[in-house]
């Protein structure tokens, strides 16, 4: 009991704070180091990952709703101050960190097993299709029943012969899912597949249910909500890109921001991002 207890105890102080534990100090503010940023700006992947093969534990930082709603309206009170552009560029780091390590486990599974990325991709694409397949036809299957016990006779029939297009398409796609097992890589033997978003290993063996049971999972989901990040940061970087230079001042002196410091003031994530701005459009790109 005693550690099922300490498991509730830190739930609770994740979700109603620290404070209200009354383990911290509760004049902690938004800017301390003590606060974890990314919950702040977003998502801490600590909490997309609990109770997974992922698990990274709870956050040693501070996950307090008050201080993050403080976070949000002096935000809003002062969206030109240095300081938050610095918190969100320490943010998109750290998110694409997380899924560049996934990633490179990706590219060392697919070396394992000896297959081409293209091969891997096809191959859990048609995996992906047909569980979700296989879970609209439980559901149309359950509407038919419905449908029949408030007699609805020809609603029913439309729904049955849905169904039925939908076991065709899906034995085609597991034909094809077969043929490609059959003919790709030294190591189609094995049956194994690398899911291109998480990392896990499927098997063509796995039956529908399991299938599905992955691609709805909450590891998968959650990197699946990092990759979502990474292509709106992108798509936020290429908004300000496009902002007309016009509206850029012209005089050789850059603007002194609301610190003091000049707004060309670029801090270590600032050059983080240029630095590695090509793989990082190239991971957006891939998951959009």
């Amino acid at each position: 009991m005693g550690r099922l207890a300490e498991m509730q105890r830190k739930l609770l102080e994740q979700m109603m704070g620290p404070e209200a534990m009354g383990v911290a100090n509760a004049n902690l503010v938004w800017s301390d180091e003590k606060v974890c940023r990314n919950f702040l700006c977003g998502t801490c992947p600590h909490a997309l990952f609990t109770n997974t093969k992922m698990d990274l534990g709870a956050c040693p930082k501070s996950h307090t709703e008050r201080l993050k709603q403080e976070f949000i309206a002096e935000k809003e009170k002062n969206p030109n101050d240095p300081i938050f552009n610095r918190f969100q560029m320490e943010y998109e780091s750290n998110i694409f960190a997380f899924v560049d390590e996934c990633d490179r486990r990706i590219r060392a599974a697919h070396r394992r097993l000896e297959k081409t990325p293209e091969e891997n991709a096809k191959t859990t694409n048609l995996m992906r299709e047909i569980a979700e397949i296989e879970l609209a036809i439980q559901g149309g299957t359950e509407k038919i029943e419905t449908l029949g016990e408030q007699g609805k006779v020809d609603e029913s029939m439309k729904e049955m012969a849905a169904i039925e297009a939908l076991k065709s398409e899906k034995s085609d796609k597991e034909r094809e899912l077969q043929q490609l097992t059959d003919t790709s890589g030294a190591s189609g033997h094995q049956k194994l597949r690398v899911c291109d978003v998480c990392g896990a290993y499927l098997s063509v063996l796995d039956s529908d249910r399991r299938l599905a049971d992955h691609f709805g999972g909450k590891m998968h989901l959650g990197y699946h909500e990092l990759r979502n990040m990474l292509a709106k940061f992108r798509e936020e970087r290429d908004k300000r890109k496009a902002v007309p230079a016009s509206s850029t001042p012209t005089s050789g002196a850059a603007p002194a921001a609301p610190s003091g410091r000049p707004a060309d003031h670029r801090s270590s994530r600032d050059e983080y991002r240029d630095r590695d701005r090509d793989r990082y459009d190239r991971h957006s790109t891939r998951y959009e």
